[in-house]
């Protein structure tokens, strides 16, 4: 059951655990985040179409800020109604149009203000963007080979970062994107985006297409290679076991026009995903989510 945390003498104290989560009393501020901020969003807003008969406000308001934790990063997990703008915050950050730039408020990215997209911030979507004419390596080091990399050194890191994504270099290097599993290319996918080491990676949704099984492998293999590329990961996804599992710090937003309403603190993961997801304090936490998100979902 969810039991209050112990209030600071003098003060009403709203916080409370539930499972392995804490429920934080208000989404956090820029002057309660001591450490500098990697990402910040004030009041941010979207609007598409402005002036026209479909003009659609995505998000409205939205304020959040994220610590740069050093020699870590931070996991954040955005869960929310369909429809809410999870995806349009996440490109907002990685500066990617129409998304971006927002019609109101500041996305600031390291204390700058986002100006487009960047070599800092690493996107993979939930479609296998891999280029079907180039082979499993060339697409890996895809990134590498824009940054004029040598290919020799570009090759050699290729090859580093099929093995850490659970491929065999000898059978897969050299195949085409037609010839892998949606798992496999998906891990190339990862692999492309890591292997350029970027501050902060930005994932739409990408286990969403994957069969369960695969889909909990992929969570285990990406615990493992954040820990090692020490980034701030911003992971959109639909799964609440998936954002229980993976996040360090978990944000739900509202019903579109969709802005953060809560803030959850999440004990991390000491399990492989299909052992934690048996877990009663690990099921307090899903349940308490999906209580919230059904209830938005019921009430449009």
């Amino acid at each position: 059951m969810s039991q209050p945390l112990p209030a600071s003498p003098g003060t009403a104290s709203h916080e409370h655990v539930v499972g392995m989560g804490t429920v934080l009393d208000h989404v956090r501020t820029p002057r309660e985040v001591l450490r500098p901020h990697i990402v910040e969003f004030r009041n941010v807003t979207k609007t598409y179409n402005v002036g026209k008969a479909e003009e659609f406000t995505a998000i409205r308001d939205v304020n959040f800020v994220v610590e740069d934790i050093a020699d870590k990063g931070e996991f954040i997990c955005v869960l929310g109604p369909s429809g809410c703008g999870k995806s349009t915050i996440l490109r907002l950050i990685a500066g990617l149009e129409p998304q971006y730039p927002a019609t109101g408020g500041d996305v600031l990215v390291l204390g700058k203000p986002v100006i487009g997209s960047g070599s800092d911030r690493g996107m993979v979507f939930q479609d296998y963007t891999s280029f079907d004419h180039r082979t499993v390596l060339e697409n890996v080091t895809f990134g590498l080979e824009c940054l004029h990399m040598p290919r020799k050194q570009r090759d050699e890191l290729g090859r580093e970062w099929i093995q850490k994504m659970g491929l065999n270099v000898e059978n897969d290097a050299q195949k085409y994107p037609h010839e892998l599993s949606g798992g496999m290319r998906q891990r190339v996918a990862i692999a492309r985006t890591l292997a350029l080491k970027p501050r902060i990676i930005l994932m739409d949704e990408p286990f969403g297409a994957l069969d369960p099984l695969t889909r909990l492998n992929m969570q285990d293999l990406l615990v493992k290679l954040w820990k090692e590329v020490q980034a701030t990961v911003f992971f959109i996804t639909h799964s609440i076991e998936e954002a229980v599992f993976l996040g360090d710090r978990v944000y739900l937003m509202s019903n579109s026009p969709g802005t953060i309403t809560e803030e959850l603190k999440i004990e991390p993961a000491n399990r492989p995903a299909h052992e934690m997801q048996r877990q009663p304090e690990f099921l307090e936490a899903v349940y308490y989510i999906r209580d919230k998100i059904t209830k938005l979902e019921s009430n449009p």
